[in-house]
């Protein structure tokens, strides 16, 4: 891969939160990587290059500039990522958008909030602390296992999706839909049509 510059300013940045390799793929706590990579496949974005110590990709959705970052880091150490990304960019928090795993959605319900805490994710937790709070997150239910325990919870967003490729392929394009309307109408529209998907 040929090392990332922007070729011009970026309005937006869209960041996918994964681990890196092929262990981890098919994997709930990959499914950000996922929506990133639906993003950059629908909308003919540029092929992916080394950059702010993760993938970058750039290209137009709604007419907008858009940075595709999937960090590479791995999951605990996404923030590395995303702060040397929002520096070079010099964009605000608000202008950023973080899609990850919620375990404490249930499978395939979606939230677009703008800041609040982690949620005990340590992706986010990672950003929050080195990037400030303000960005708006996607939050993509995968559910939880029945136990509570540390070891259990991440066995389970670290092995494979328990639901069939076709629903999880579902939920991905559902949350690439929010992206795509969080870009063209606002926060407030985009949240309003994910958040209560039963209006």
């Amino acid at each position: 891969m040929a090392l990332f510059r922007p070729t011009q300013p970026v309005d937006h940045l869209v960041v996918g939160l994964g681990n890196p390799g092929p262990a981890y793929e098919g994997t709930p706590h990959n499914i950000g990587y996922r929506v990133v990579g639906e993003l950059a496949r629908r909308h003919g974005f540029s092929r992916a290059r080394r950059g702010f110590d993760g993938r970058c990709a750039e290209g137009i959705i709604g007419g907008r500039r858009v940075l595709l970052l999937q960090p590479t880091t791995f999951m605990n150490d996404s923030g590395r990522s995303v702060a040397a990304a929002l520096r070079a960019l010099k964009l605000p928090l608000g202008a950023v958008l973080v899609v990850h795993d919620h375990i404490d959605l249930p499978f395939g319900r979606l939230r677009l909030v703008e800041g609040g805490g982690s949620g005990g994710h340590n992706g986010l937790k990672s950003i929050t602390g080195l990037a400030g709070a303000g960005y708006v997150r996607l939050r993509v239910g995968v559910d939880r296992p029945p136990s509570t325990d540390p070891d259990v919870v991440a066995e389970y967003v670290l092995s494979p999706f328990r639901e069939s490729r076709a629903e999880v392929d579902a939920v991905v394009a559902r949350a690439a839909d929010t992206v795509e309307l969080w870009l063209d109408a606002g926060l407030e529209s985009a949240a309003g049509r994910a958040n209560h998907p039963e209006r």
